[in-house]
């Protein structure tokens, strides 16, 4: 079992993890952008596949990678894993499409809500309490969906033609335009001290320092790494000032 995840502030990672683990003893994972990635996929047979939802898409971090690497999706059976802050649509729908266009088999598909990430904008806020709560839950059903995969019931959250028409009026439609390439909204503010760190874990390497100065490009893909990470609260994408930063590890 091979778990192939894309994340952000840790949301996805914790629930590839975690399922991968529960299904096979000698499971592996990986990200999308560790350079191993692809001969690590090559090796295995059975691949759960996540990343989080953006207005009901994939990234399109995730998409570029599944297209560009077609050739190696023939004959993968996979498990379509979604995270989410509060809708997914057909969100586990959107790759599975495009793996059996490459001609993957695809097992499911899950989708698993975790605490809200996007660190500038005020809307789907919680406390401490809540978060730790949407955590437990997450984790609970990833058990509850690993017994019965190892029973040979698989998950069928948005594969269906009603979440993909659910998927599409609900967000997609009206903003495709926001994850239909990459980015170029990222902001640095004046109180950056070129610190160099945004730079080093940008997973498209969208962020160079210049002067000891963060420079943001027009290769940014939503993930609120660099927010969620950025020591002086100095870069946002989508708001104008942090809220609040968020990572997985401050609440498990």
């Amino acid at each position: 079992m091979l778990g192939v995840f894309f994340s952000g502030t840790g949301n996805t990672e914790y629930c590839v993890r975690l399922l991968s683990s529960l299904l096979d003893e000698s499971y592996e994972i990986v990200s999308l952008e560790n350079p191993s990635s692809i001969k690590k996929i090559e090796e295995r047979d059975t691949i759960i596949f996540g990343y989080p939802i953006q207005y009901s898409n994939i990234p399109y971090f995730v998409r570029e990678f599944i297209i560009k690497n077609s050739f190696l999706w023939k004959n993968k059976k996979i498990i379509c894993l979604a995270t989410m802050g509060a809708f997914s649509g057909d969100g586990a729908g959107c790759s599975a499409r495009l793996f059996k266009k490459y001609g993957a088999i695809i097992l499911g598909g899950l989708h698993i809500k975790m605490p809200d990430s996007v660190c500038d904008s005020p809307l789907l806020k919680k406390n401490t309490q809540e978060k730790e709560i949407i955590i437990k839950n997450a984790t609970e059903k990833i058990k509850l969906i690993a017994n019965n995969i190892k029973n040979k019931i698989y998950p069928n959250d948005g594969l269906s033609s009603i979440s993909h028409i659910i998927g599409l009026l609900g967000q997609r439609l009206w903003f495709f335009h926001k994850t239909k390439t990459y980015s170029n909204n990222l902001t640095i503010n004046e109180n950056c001290i070129g610190c160099g760190l945004c730079s080093k874990i940008c997973p498209t390497q969208n962020i160079s320092i210049l002067n000891l100065k963060a420079i943001g490009g027009n290769k940014c893909t939503l993930c609120y790494r660099c927010v969620s990470n950025c020591p002086q609260k100095a870069i946002t994408i989508l708001g104008k000032k942090v809220i609040e930063q968020y990572k997985l590890d401050n609440y498990i």
